[in-house]
């Protein structure tokens, strides 16, 4: 590759990592936490893979000074990560626990002392589990102010030193496995409940906005979405309606939302017809209208195809959690639209769509259709690591993907696209909900089954190595 041609990375372009509370931290029932929803799904049989669960996870929480060590020698700008709601309520709400604020002022602490900019994640799915068991958490309007509460405490303990917040991660793609596959607790299939659920969230999303507003005015807030842009299957007529559909029922629901305050009129009027769209109470519209975000947050894997999909067609239903390649059955909305191959890309072996020209498609639409600065908040890829003899993990697919999107980044933003920073998911390997911890995204890899945590050793990838040169470079030397 040229290096001249990739030096339009701003100076302050904030290359970072990601990684979520639930995913890496561990202690799950230590120093005062409560036991947030995940904890208790994950303990029922047949729900995860092979029966992981985050108990241990990689114990960031007792091993983080030596995780942020390793984000300083990788030279990463920027860490993204999830506070766990659990960990500062117990209950949900009621009385906080000092002692989970206080582990992450000692992590916030960590990363400033290391020029590492923190990027604070409120809400990435692990809901008390107490919220549950009252009122249904997301399922009641009783959430929105539980939230507020929660996200008002974390904006006056941290905002003095976090400036980049997101509010809610992939709302779309937690709810859609919740209620519509069946696969996220509650686990059941009943859109009525999916679309209720989605709006108390877009609730909870403006009103700890707008209470950002005023507690950290210095500061920056956006959601962050699940974003795979929309293809048709083919120039069949059906198929690019299909394809209209699935754009608007799969991502600019919620984005509209997000920021124009409204739902997208032909979703609403399909939703309506079919009777399972969300309640609007007096007041819901203008609160949603006066919450435009700062940014908006793109986790970004893969495109996605979609074709026509009849009445008696195919629903919500199972995924591939066992990397086990051409295992995914197509999936969709009866009478709209379902999932297509794309002959064009390759998959990985969990059959997500490798495509990295699509993130440049997703970038530009996204910034035609709402006008604001967008942060890559997830980009990565799932694979099964070796170690090999000399004690090495030789990741060429992962540099090879992560390469290919980078490119397409430089390519975006001499689009036009106002792109504020990329964050790899993940920095270290993780729990993959429900896939184990044999679907490997990190840089770094930890040296654990989804039996047994053994040491939890920490190994450099060669995909660390290639990342610590592009940052170093600011985005000039993207080969090997």
């Amino acid at each position: 590759m040229d290096d001249d041609s990739t030096r339009n990375f701003p100076d302050n372009f904030l290359w970072g990592a990601a990684s979520a509370a639930y995913q890496i931290e561990g202690a799950w029932n230590v120093d005062g936490k409560g036991p947030s929803i995940w904890d208790a799904f994950s303990k029922l049989p047949g729900k995860t893979f092979r029966g992981s669960n985050g108990d241990v996870a990689v114990d960031h929480y007792h091993r983080f000074e030596e995780d942020v060590a390793l984000m300083a020698e990788l030279g990463l700008r920027a860490y993204r990560f999830s506070i766990a709601w659990a960990r500062i309520y117990p209950d949900g709400h009621g009385t906080v626990n000092e002692a989970g604020l206080a582990f992450y002022d000692r992590l916030i602490d960590c990363l400033r002392a290391h020029g590492i900019e923190p990027i604070v994640t409120l809400y990435h799915w692990d809901v008390p589990l107490a919220l549950v068991d009252a009122y249904g958490a997301w399922e009641s309007r009783r959430i929105v102010a539980d939230f507020d509460r929660y996200a008002t405490t974390l904006f006056k303990r941290y905002g003095d030193r976090v400036k980049y917040w997101i509010s809610l991660n992939e709302q779309n793609e937690d709810t859609r496995r919740a209620f519509v596959d069946g696969l996220h607790p509650p686990a059941v299939q009943d859109r009525k409940r999916f679309y209720a659920a989605n709006h108390h969230a877009f609730l909870a999303n403006a009103t700890v906005i707008r209470s950002f507003r005023a507690l950290v005015p210095d500061g920056r807030i956006g959601p962050s979405l699940a974003y795979a842009p929309a293809y048709p299957a083919s120039c069949r007529p059906e198929d690019v309606l299909a394809f209209e559909d699935a754009e608007e029922q799969t991502s600019n629901w919620w984005l509209d939302v997000y920021v124009h305050g409204r739902y997208p009129r032909a979703a609403w009027h399909a939703l309506a017809r079919q009777g399972v769209a969300p309640t609007l109470l007096d007041g819901d519209e203008a609160l949603l209208a006066a919450a435009r975000p700062d940014f908006l947050g793109v986790n970004y894997y893969r495109s996605q195809c979609f074709a026509a999909n009849g009445p008696d067609g195919v629903g919500g239903g199972p995924i591939n959690t066992t990397g086990q390649k051409g295992t995914t059955p197509a999936r969709g909305v009866p009478g709209y639209y379902k999932t297509a191959p794309n002959p064009f890309v390759e998959t990985t072996h969990w059959d997500w769509e490798i495509d990295p020209v699509g993130l440049r498609i997703g970038l530009r639409r996204l910034t035609s259709r709402y006008g604001l600065p967008l942060l890559i908040t997830e980009n990565g890829l799932g694979d099964f690591d070796t170690v090999s003899d000399d004690d090495q993990i030789h990741d060429a697919n992962r540099i090879a993907y992560l390469r290919s999107h980078v490119d397409q980044c430089r390519l975006a933003i001499e689009d036009g696209v106002d792109l504020m920073g990329y964050c790899v998911w993940s920095f270290t390997d993780v729990l993959s909900w429900l896939n184990g911890y044999q679907k490997r995204y990190g840089l770094v890899y930890v040296d654990r089954d989804e039996q047994d945590p053994r040491e939890l050793r920490r190994i450099r990838k060669d995909s660390f190595h290639w990342y610590r040169a592009v940052i170093a470079s600011n985005g000039r030397h993207l080969a090997t």
